[in-house]
């Protein structure tokens, strides 16, 4: 970590983005990354992932949409080489199936039967994973509509509280210096779900798309961000291309 308390994002010489965001994300942050379906949310916390960990940070993503090798597959893809990460142990990898009947985090031994889809229950109990200086899940929202405790608590309409207690789990561990990074598609949730990591992210941003003629351009906009370091835009353009990864656009600053 820098001097500044700063996570360092990295490949200074391949884009942006470490710039534009300020030198980096602060140690003891909860960062929001909020954005509709194929808006760019996992090419991002992947960019980010990778970054870090040139940067000698330890990172663990938990992805509910990839497994091991359709993830360094899409990092290959996207020119991020994360094999020699992944077998020095900076990097770990889960990938929280949601998709079955017997959703569990992989990675960890199963439990009973009545235990194996309470994700969130098991996902805070995975220490190893919160070993890491960073922590990235993708995407959150799903971990949540599939964990049924929480179902429960949503049908009953307490799941502002639910998502209070999980806040409470997350900032304990950010007290720690570390980082914890969540996307979420806020389609998917009910607003009293997400309304509560919206108001205490200390780092929000909100991926955007607008069509122009035939191209989709996609930005960030940057909603907070705590403790920046040098000046963050309020809005950046960027794109994600093959064989390159994010390419940051343009920027604006207000």
């Amino acid at each position: 970590m820098s001097t500044r308390n700063l996570y360092e994002l990295g490949l200074d010489s391949h884009d942006r983005l470490n710039n534009e965001l300020g030198g980096g994300i602060p140690g003891g942050s909860i960062v929001l990354v909020e954005g509709d379906y194929g808006a760019g949310k996992s090419a991002l916390s992947q960019r980010l992932t990778y970054g870090m960990c040139e940067e000698g940070h330890s990172v663990t993503l938990v992805s509910t949409e990839l497994t091991v090798r359709g993830f360094i597959d899409q990092m290959h893809s996207l020119s991020y080489d994360v094999e020699e990460h992944l077998l020095d142990e900076n990097l770990l990898f889960f990938q929280a199936d949601v998709d079955t009947g017997g959703s569990t985090l992989r990675g960890e031994t199963s439990e009973d039967e009545s235990n194996r889809k309470q994700l969130l229950k098991r996902l805070m109990e995975a220490e190893k994973m919160w070993d890491a200086d960073v922590v990235i899940i993708d995407t959150f929202d799903a971990i949540l509509r599939n964990d049924p405790k929480f179902e429960a608590l949503v049908r009953q309409n307490e799941e502002r509280q639910a998502a209070l207690e999980i806040i409470s789990f997350f900032r304990d561990l950010v007290s720690k210096g570390k980082v914890i990074v969540l996307t979420v598609d806020p389609s998917t949730v009910d607003e009293e779900a997400i309304g509560p990591f919206r108001s205490i992210a200390d780092v929000y941003l909100e991926l955007q798309m607008a069509e122009v003629g035939n191209d989709v351009r996609r930005s960030i906009a940057v909603r907070r961000f705590a403790g920046m370091g040098e000046q963050v835009g309020d809005t950046i353009g960027y794109s994600v291309r093959s064989g390159t990864g994010i390419v940051i656009e343009s920027r604006s600053v207000a």
